[in-house]
Parts: C-alpha cells; structure tokens; sequence
C-alpha cells in the first residue's frame, strides 16, 4: 500500500492582495443642493448650493467646493443673516463649518458687514470665529482684527483680537 501527498500552491501577486485590504472612500455628489437645518422644529438656516460632496471617510464631512449660500433665520423665520463663501468643508462629528476664500457674513438686522479669507462656523455655538485677519463694517466705522475675531450668529456681538479701528467706549472707559 502506498501514500502519495500531492502539494499544490498558489502564488498572489501583492498588489492584488493590496487592493483587497485598501481603505475605499466613498464619495457622493450632489448638483444644485438646498438644504434645511431647524432645532426643535423651528428652522434655523437654509443652506443653497450648485455641487456637493458627501464623503465617507474616518471622519464624514461635506465639502462644497463651488459656493454656498446659507441664509439664518431667527425664531420667527425672518433672515437674520447671510453667508456666501466659495468653498466650505463640513465636519459631521465636530458640527463645525470651515470656510474659505472670499467670506462675507451679513446682518439684515443691523447692517453688519464681515469679510475674511477663512472663517470657521460653530453649529452648536452659533458663532464665528477666526484667526485670520477680518474686517468688520458697521454703519459709521470699519474694524479692522489683525489676528481674528469671534463673533455671535447674527453679528450682534464682537470679540476682536488685536484690532484697530475707531471703537465706542462707554464714558467710565469700561466695556459692558
């Protein structure tokens, strides 16, 4: 009686076996995008768009790399305010907004004007907030934030940072 082994091998080819275990983004797109944000039932902001890119990595996030418009409304769902940036990038987890290049925020309540090349959007906060040099325009004066600002929503409150420009001071010199 006799025993016979038969071996057989195979041989992958590395980068083969490579793309098996390669990290895959996905990537959605959307044209000509509108979109609603409301808390509680109450809508807070409509956001406008010609392209979208919803994409699912480590850490998803939206990135809108040919404009946004986004109007703020208040509990009345009367615009407050407006944003236009050229680009815009998401962060899901963080509920935060980076924008960039040619910011302008705008209050329909009291005339405010910011511009800023980078500006960052605080979901939960509701505010503004930047690093970067801004400037603010106001019915009688201009502020210039050398290193950046924080700024309420709807531009009713102000925190400059290393700012000139000509400002009110109440009569005992002390800010409220």
């Amino acid at each position: 009686m006799g025993c016979f082994f038969v071996f057989a091998a195979c041989e992958n080819d590395q980068a083969v076996v490579d793309q098996l275990f390669k990290k895959k983004i996905a990537v959605e797109e959307a044209k000509d995008v509108e979109s609603y944000m409301s808390q509680s039932g109450i809508t807070k902001a409509k956001l406008t768009s010609p392209y979208m890119l919803r994409v699912q990595a480590d850490s998803p996030y939206l990135e809108f790399p040919r404009t946004l418009h986004v109007d703020f409304y208040d509990d009345s769902t009367v615009i407050e305010s407006t944003l236009d940036a050229r680009y815009a990038k998401y962060v899901e987890y963080d509920h935060k907004v980076l924008l960039r290049d040619s910011v302008l925020v705008q209050s329909i309540k009291n005339g405010d004007t910011l511009r800023t090349q980078e500006l960052w959007w605080d979901q939960d906060k509701q505010e503004f907030y930047t690093d970067k040099p801004a400037h603010v325009y106001q019915r009688d004066k201009i502020i210039f934030a050398k290193n950046g600002l924080r700024a309420a929503q709807n531009l009713t409150s102000y925190t400059f940072y290393s700012s000139s420009g000509p400002m009110l001071v109440p009569s005992n010199g002390l800010p409220e």
